[in-house]
């Protein structure tokens, strides 16, 4: 997709999304991968050099970004730099401009030395960009996702760091898992966000983990288990509970409407308010691919159905279960955007703002001058139009191909 880009762009006649604070008609200035003026343009911007396109009337987003991703289509990010590059490639089709690819931390011996050949595949990465990786593991409580139970190791945590080469943005861990407290304290000191996951965790637990520093929950719901109740009559209260009632945490659901109920998600914004709520996809191999059956590298054969996921298929101990999610960033925005009352610009910063802010991306995820134009141009049924990543178009919809850019 590489040459669709310009140097000096301006796109007319949008309505764009500043996320969280409103939708108004504009225009936008692209120089040198940046975000150079915002409508109303000022009459000292020279504009004798500068190609135009009419985006008649449609939303113009900044690019989307998911934070927990495991692969799309064909592609999974554990397979390796191929897969890692042509699933990159993959997602501004979705609106997508910004992910961080997800592996699984499983403890084996190969681990260290795969992780390092990832983290090198970063730099060289075209269409979306990937600031960092995200490791779900190893120091956890709870299986799923192939995830391994692990004490919390401050020795083997400076090895994956090393390993990524400066290139760790996230860390999933359980909060009840033995030893977490100096994990989480030295991934905020390495400057690696650290996340809630795979939990039966108490109260106390996981208000220990985010006194520490743990003050993100991903796939929220799933895989955050109540505890047992002891006393007939009394509901125990226990790790949701807890993130519920801490402001200062965020969270982040796959809204795809089959791994968490909708009604979770209303709760959850009435709790935390739409600035500390996220959209992820979690999406594994599957994501993006039309419905059918489809081979894995894990042995067994998945089928993807809209809006019942990625499930294997049989004969299989585990057929008919998830194998995934088989979600995009583009569909989930219009699921919340169908399910919350709320007005829209507040969604699109779910999927935009509020995830630059907790990875830090101070350049990502706004419309502002000086930011990078990572943007979207969106068709009515929200399949993106155009994707631009720093000023260059890296997706285009084939059935609008026609479409005239001017100079």
């Amino acid at each position: 997709m590489k040459g669709l880009g310009v140097k000096r762009l301006l796109i007319k006649n949008a309505r764009v999304v500043s996320p969280g604070v409103g939708i108004c008609p504009g225009a936008l200035l692209i120089e040198d991968g940046k975000i150079a003026n915002i409508h109303p343009l000022s009459s000292a911007v020279d504009l004798t050099d500068v190609e135009t396109l009419d985006a008649a009337d449609r939303l113009l987003t900044p690019g989307l970004i998911d934070m927990h991703t495991h692969g799309v289509r064909h592609f999974l990010y554990d397979n390796g730099p191929d897969d890692l590059r042509q699933a990159l490639q993959c997602v501004p089709a979705y609106g997508c401009t910004c992910t961080v690819p997800t592996l699984v931390a499983t403890g084996s011996p190969d681990m260290l030395e795969r992780i390092g050949t990832l983290a090198d595949a970063l730099q060289e990465t075209p269409g979306a960009t990937a600031p960092g990786l995200h490791l779900e593991g190893p120091f956890m409580a709870e299986t799923g996702a192939a995830c391994k139970r692990m004490a919390g190791d401050t020795v083997l945590l400076d090895e994956l760091i090393a390993a990524c080469q400066g290139r760790l943005a996230i860390m999933s861990i359980s909060p009840e898992t033995a030893n977490i407290i100096p994990v989480i304290e030295h991934l905020n000191e390495a400057g690696v966000v650290p996340f809630m996951t795979h939990t039966r965790a108490d109260v106390e637990q996981t208000e220990a983990a985010i006194a520490a520093g743990a003050r993100h929950a991903t796939h929220f719901y799933d895989v955050f288990y109540p505890l047992e109740e002891t006393d007939e009559g009394v509901r125990p209260v226990a790790c949701v509970e807890a993130i519920l009632a801490d402001r200062d945490v965020s969270v982040d659901f796959i809204c795809d409407g089959v791994h968490v109920h909708p009604a979770a998600i209303r709760m959850s914004l009435w709790a935390k308010g739409f600035e500390q709520m996220m959209l992820i996809t979690d999406s594994s191999m599957g994501a993006g691919l039309p419905a059918g059956e489809y081979d894995t590298p894990w042995g067994f054969r998945i089928t993807v159905v809209p809006g019942k996921g990625a499930r294997i298929i049989g004969p299989h101990e585990h057929a008919g279960a998830l194998a995934g999610s088989s979600l995009t960033m583009n569909q989930g925005v219009a699921n919340l955007l169908d399910w919350l009352d709320i007005p829209p610009e507040q969604v699109w910063a779910m999927a935009t703002s509020n995830p630059a802010r907790v990875l830090g991306l101070q350049t990502k995820g706004t419309v502002e001058v000086g930011t990078d134009a990572d943007l979207v141009l969106w068709n009515d049924d929200l399949t993106p139009r155009r994707t631009w990543v720093g000023g260059e178009c890296v997706f285009q919809d084939e059935s609008n191909t026609d479409e005239r850019v001017d100079r």
